[in-house]
Order: C-alpha cells, then structure tokens, then sequence
C-alpha cells in the first residue's frame, strides 16, 4: 500500500532549459500585478535614497556641529536623522503591506490554477495516483514556496537597491576603506551558492517524504483505513511505518537547516569582524591620507547597512534555490497532459427535443496495453431500459463511463440523439446523463448539503421529494439533526444501502434524461432494492436506462439485455 523511497528515488534536477523556462513562468506569475510591484520599487527606491543620507549627516554631526558647538546645525541634522527614520519605517511598512498583498494574490492563482487544472484531468490520472500526493502538491509544495512569493521578490529588489545605495555612500565617504571592506563579498556569493544546491536536493527527498506521510495519513486514517487495519491487525505496523517516514522527515529537516550552517556562521563573523578591520585600516600608516573620526563612524555605521541586506541576499539565493525543486514539482502538475478536452465548437443538446437514444459504434477501448472493449456495437432506443451483464473485468462499467465521457473512446464513437458525445459541451452531458456508481461517495457535510450538490437550486421540498422517491427520506428524517446531520466522512453514518439510496436521491433530484445504472442497488437488502427498484422504474419512466448488473431482478425487467465476453 505504501512505498518507502530513497535519496535516488526523488526526481533528477531539472533540465537547465527546463529551469529556465521555468524562471520565465515564476515570473509570469507577477505579471498581472505590476502596477502594485511599480509602486513597492518606488517606494523602495526612496526608502534606500533615504537610508544612506543618514551617515553623511552623522559626519556632519561628529565633524562639524559638535566641535564647533554649533547648537542650531546640531539640532538641525539631529532633526533630519529622526525625521529620516520616521519616514523609512512608514514607508517599509507600506512596502511590506503591498508586497505581502500581491504575494498572496500570487499564492491564489498558483493553488487555483494547479487545483483547476485536476479537475480537468481525466479519472485515469486519479486512478493511478495517490490523493496523499495530490494533497502534499497543493499543501506542502504551494505552501513551501509562500515565503519566497510573498517576499523575496521585493526583498531582492530592497536589498539590492540599499546594497548599491550603500556601496556608493562608502565609496563617497572613502574609497580605500570602500575597497577594503568589499574584498571579501565574491568568495561569500561562492560560498551561498554552494549551500543553496545542497539544500535545494535535500528539500526535493523532503517533500518526497512529506508527501509518504500525507498518503499514509490519509489512507490509514480514513473510517476505511481504521477499519481495514483494525479487522486485519495492522495497526501497529502502520504505527511502525508513520514512524519511519516521520524519523526520516526529521532527519531531513535537521539535514536543510545545518546545511551550509558553518559557511554562513563564518559569513557572519566575519561581517562582525569588519568593522573592527576597518578601524585597523585607517589607523594603519600604508592607508595614506588622516581618516577623520567623523568619516570613520560614519563608513562603520553604513557598513553595517550593508552587511543586513547582502545577508538577506545570500539567505534568499539559498531560498530560491530549494524553492526551485517545489516549482518544479508544481510546474510538473501543471503541465500533466488534458486528455479529455471539450472542443472548441461543442455544442449543448437540448433537453426539451433530447430523445434520449444511446449508440454504441464499434467502440474500442483500452486502459493499458490489452484491449478492454473491442468492436462493441449496439443501440439502447430511447425511452428504454438496456441490462448490461457480463463476467467480472468484461468492460460493463467502463461502457457506463464512456457515455458520461469520463474516458474517451480510442476507435470508433458513442452518441446520444446521433451526436457524438465528443462534439457536446461538458455541462450538456453532465446534465444529460446521470451516473449512480457501485461506490457511493458522499462528502462530510450535512445530509441536505450532499442532496444539494446534485442540484445547486433545488428546493427543501425538491430535496424531500427526491428523499421520498429513493425511499430514504425516513431515515434521514430519524436522524438527530434530520436533513442537517452532518453524514461523517464518505458518509459513514449511513449503511451501504441507505447510502446509495441517498445516491439515487441525489440522481433523482438532477433528473437526467439518460441514466447509468452501475450496479446501484448491489448493496442493498431484498426488500429495500425491491423499494428503490420501484423507484428506479418510476424515475426511468421515458428515460433511456443502462443498468449494469449481476443479479437477476436488476435485469428481468429490461427491454433488452447485452452480453459481454471479453470487451466484446
């Protein structure tokens, strides 16, 4: 059920044309907002503009209007390093409520675009993949990458911006202890390449793990996975994995924040160091020319502006780094071919003229290599009632699905009234045909809200009526909170059969002129199926019916009956 994997199990670095296609995409992502970006770089500018007049005016303080005792130029550069102050913070305010807004705009589109784009997919992709790792794509790889969303856009052009202010004050100040305390900065930017590599591979087996857990967790903690592991005695073996994939996660983490930890503490001393060199430089005789006190707390003071954002810049090129493998990750989602698109001039079948017939026309069809239908041709006339019978793996529910276009067919065609259900729009044949599977899902919500997710429009007394006609509508009238009872995760209040009645209520409320049967009174005792039977022929009445089936008194009754042997 669940696969361990290794370091060399996790995805090769991407392809460099690749990765740089995908930096174009990261950055297409910023497009709809650069009116606001416009705006945060200004205020940005102005911000680091101000940030480097204070040390000018601190020279002036310790040069001029100390020693000369000048109390009203005192009071004035004094007055004009507050005001400064007073107006950055104001400013990096409105620059971080800005950013952080068109960071979590961005954030929106990326788990919208990536979460509409599944819903595209076909029901083959949902087939082979676990919902765990869907889950971890959409919470864990999205979620990863907000910090550097949000921020390191704006916090690259802030510190870039101050770091070139910066530069420029020390070297107006004074070039030679400019020169000297620049020296250093290449080897760091090597360094900090070289610990962003190393933390980008350890988060790509990171999110690998933290995706193991999320497929554990659900599979195993679901009402299903309890009652599995409980009646088979696995319980302690599932404890066992968790705690394997959860040691490895923490092992991992510990991994990410040591890696490179020794490099940037060695960056940071010397940042500590600097300031004490430079004190050694000027007073040194091979420096030339007096440095003058003013001057010389001055360039110390804009230093250490200086060494807070080419921190942040090391620290974000680390970011973006291990933030590439979760883009990649997401980008990959993203790019997952659409097998089942509705055409360009699909069209809607109307059901006021709708007849109802169903023709199957030499379909062929196939889910991996061996085919599953072959030359499978018949017409169900409209207004009847079709029994589809055959051996377990014949094809009877795919033939169901291919109707409903939740696969496509690979030769041949299947059409409702003559018209291809290729060349309809989705919402028509949604509407047109009605679905109740062997497996009934209901979502954990209230007995109204699962009813109401059939038809979003529908009435209380609709609701009821539907209940009424499944036969279920005294039971969930029993109930302690009646249609407001929340039905616990995949309905797990209800027995297998008051939930399929529950999903017949749910088709009878939609009311489609073309019904598939799958197999939806299976579990169902003697004399309920005999009452949602009575039901069914109720609701079938001038529709066109396909019941898949095994049992005798599902298909008794049709009006013809196709055999499967084989996918033919």
């Amino acid at each position: 059920m669940f696969s361990p994997h290794t370091l060399d199990d996790v995805e090769r670095p991407a392809d460099p044309a690749v990765r740089k296609a995908n930096l174009r995409r990261i950055g297409r992502l910023f497009g709809p907002y650069r009116g606001r970006l416009a705006v945060v770089t200004s205020l940005i500018l102005v911000s680091a503009g101000l940030g480097i007049v204070s040390p000018f005016l601190l020279r002036a303080v310790l040069d001029d209007a100390i020693p000369e005792r000048n109390a009203a130029l005192l009071s004035w550069l004094v007055g004009g390093m507050i005001g400064i102050a007073i107006v950055t913070g104001v400013l990096g305010v409105w620059q971080t409520y800005l950013s952080n807004r068109v960071g979590q705009a961005v954030m929106h589109d990326l788990r919208a675009a990536v979460y509409r784009h599944l819903q595209r997919l076909s029901l083959a992709f949902f087939t082979r993949t676990r919902t765990g790792e869907i889950q971890s794509r959409i919470a864990n790889d999205i979620g990863g990458v907000q910090t550097v969303v949000t921020s390191t856009a704006t916090s690259i052009v802030s510190n870039v911006t101050t770091v070139l202010a910066t530069v420029i004050a020390m070297f107006l100040l004074d070039w030679r202890l400019a020169l000297f305390a620049l020296g250093l900065l290449p080897v760091f930017v090597w360094l900090t390449r070289r610990v962003g590599e190393e933390r980008k591979r350890i988060t790509q087996s990171r999110q690998h793990t933290m995706a193991d857990m999320s497929s554990l967790v659900q599979e195993s903690l679901s009402v299903s996975g309890i009652l599995l592991g409980k009646t088979m005695g696995r319980g302690d073996e599932l404890a066992d994995r968790f705690e394997t994939e959860s040691e490895r996660l923490a092992e991992l983490e510990v991994r990410q924040r040591m890696a490179g930890r020794w490099v940037m503490a060695s960056i940071q001393m010397t940042f500590a160091i600097m300031p004490a060199a430079v004190y050694w430089f000027a007073g040194m005789p091979f420096s030339g020319d007096t440095i003058s006190i003013g001057t010389l707390v001055a360039f110390t003071t804009i230093q250490t502006r200086l060494f807070f954002p080419i921190g942040q810049l090391l620290q974000v090129g680390i970011d973006v780094q291990t933030s590439l493998a979760l883009f990649d990750r997401i980008f990959e989602y993203l790019d997952l071919p659409v097998e089942i698109e509705e055409r360009p001039d699909a069209r809607a079948l109307p059901r006021e003229s709708l007849r109802g017939e169903v023709r199957f026309d030499d379909v062929w069809f196939r889910y991996e290599a061996d085919w599953t239908l072959r030359e499978v041709e018949f017409t169900v006339p409209p207004g009847t009632r079709t029994a589809i019978v055959g051996e377990t793996g014949s094809g009877k529910t795919t033939l169901g699905y291919l109707v409903a276009r939740l696969y496509d067919v690979e030769r041949g065609g299947v059409a409702i009234d003559g018209v291809d259900v290729r060349e309809l729009t989705f919402d028509s044949l949604a509407d047109l045909v009605g679905v109740v599977s062997q497996e009934t899902y209901l979502f954990h919500a209230s007995v109204r809200e699962n009813l109401r997710f059939a038809c979003p429009g529908a009435t209380d007394e609709q609701i009821e009526e539907a209940a009424r006609a499944a036969r279920i509508h005294h039971v969930i009238a029993a109930l302690p909170d009646g249609y407001e009872t929340v039905v616990g995760e995949r309905g797990y209040r209800f027995s297998g059969g008051e939930k399929q009645r529950v999903a017949i209520a749910r088709t009878i409320l939609r009311n489609p002129p073309v019904l598939v049967l799958d197999e939806a009174t299976s579990a169902l005792d003697t004399e309920t199926e005999r009452q949602v039977q009575a039901a069914l022929e109720q609701l079938e009445e001038g529709r066109t019916t396909i019941a898949i089936a095994h049992r005798l008194s599902t298909i008794r009754d049709a009006d013809q009956i196709v055999v499967l042997d084989r996918g033919r």
